[in-house]
């Protein structure tokens, strides 16, 4: 009889159903089974809705499409950024343990005035392995390049903290694309200056797209927030005696960066350049206190002269915290807040 007890043949299974035709037991559809199924009735009820709505108003669909796909487009834009941009704390996610250039918190700036032309590092005191202005072709004028690179070098060397920035970008035509910053890079290479300087070879790099003096300093704070992660403390600009006012007053004060905090090295220009030098100076130094962000007039028509391969210049990109003064252009100073200011 079945159903009687016992292990036999004809035992009870337990969670089957006895199929009387057939005098088997016949295994219960899987729950899994069911849910997956009802599942996919779902999602084809929600795609026959969808397609219905569609050939009804196809016009929204695409405009809601075209929304979902901006919305999920900026989120993931965000979501980079994040990652880019330090976090909350002042540091990069990184972490400073993985890079030390994160520890660094002062900026010695030498600002580049030519470019390096000659295949050989062997000439680099001579005037002719640099392309000069004609303001510049005087007996010597090499030799004070020079001096601003070993001057910035001793600088860094003393300051364990400071990063090293050679600043200048692609000003020569005739030079091809040389940046200023690599051949003020490159000579001190030359020179085994980093040699001496161990400790300061790891730590020098490069602005590659200043045009001008006001650039000089403000692209390479903007560098210094690109590669440490934060604002320098301190700045030392290194470049020649009679551009002292222009630096240490009129652009510092044009980025509003506290006085007690902005340190200059001053070199001697050319004995044989030194009267035309004042001369130039003056007139340069009376359109920077007339243009003091050098946006407009005859400061402007010199930066875009001193672009010959329309580089494109990618700050404020890394250091979003000042891309309004990037953007300022006015005779007096910048009025936002910046970061070393509040």
């Amino acid at each position: 009889m079945i159903g009687s007890s016992g292990g036999g043949r004809g035992s009870y299974q337990s969670g089957s159903d006895f199929d009387v035709e057939s005098l088997t037991f016949r295994s219960p559809r899987s729950r899994r089974s069911s849910v997956v199924a009802r599942v996919g009735k779902m999602v084809r009820l929600i795609g026959n809705r969808i397609l219905f709505f569609y050939k009804m108003h196809p016009f929204l669909v695409f405009c809601g499409s075209l929304c979902f796909g901006v919305v999920v487009l900026v989120i993931l834009s965000l979501y980079e950024t994040r990652l880019r941009i330090r976090n909350g704390d002042g540091e990069f996610e990184m972490g400073e343990e993985k890079d030390p250039l994160l520890k660094l918190v002062n900026l010695v700036m030498v600002a580049g005035h030519s470019v390096y032309k000659s295949r050989s590092c062997g000439m680099v005191d001579s005037e002719d392995s640099w392309f000069l202005e004609s303001y510049q072709k005087y007996r010597g004028q090499a030799a004070t390049f020079l001096a601003h690179i070993q001057a910035g070098v001793e600088a860094a060397a003393k300051d364990d903290a400071a990063l090293l920035l050679f600043s200048g970008g692609e000003t020569r035509k005739d030079a091809g694309p040389r940046s200023e910053a690599q051949s003020y890079w490159g000579v001190a290479e030359s020179k085994s200056w980093f040699d001496e300087e161990e400790k300061v070879r790891w730590r020098a790099l490069t602005e590659e797209h200043a045009r001008d003096s006001f650039e000089n300093l403000l692209f390479s704070v903007c560098r210094f927030r690109e590669i440490t992660g934060s604002y320098p403390q301190n700045i030392t600009v290194v470049s020649y005696d009679f551009k002292r006012e222009r630096f240490a007053s009129l652009h510092r004060s044009a980025i509003r960066f506290p006085e007690s905090n902005f340190f200059y090295i001053g070199t001697p220009a050319s004995a044989t350049a030194a009267e035309s030098a004042k001369k130039g100076e003056a007139l340069v130094g009376a359109q920077f206190q007339q243009d003091p962000y050098g946006c407009q007039g005859p400061l402007y028509r010199k930066k875009l002269k001193r672009d010959p391969f329309h580089r494109f210049v990618p700050y404020p990109h890394g250091c979003p915290e000042i891309q309004g003064l990037f953007k300022y252009c006015g005779a007096a100073p910048y009025p936002g807040p910046l970061p070393w200011s509040d």
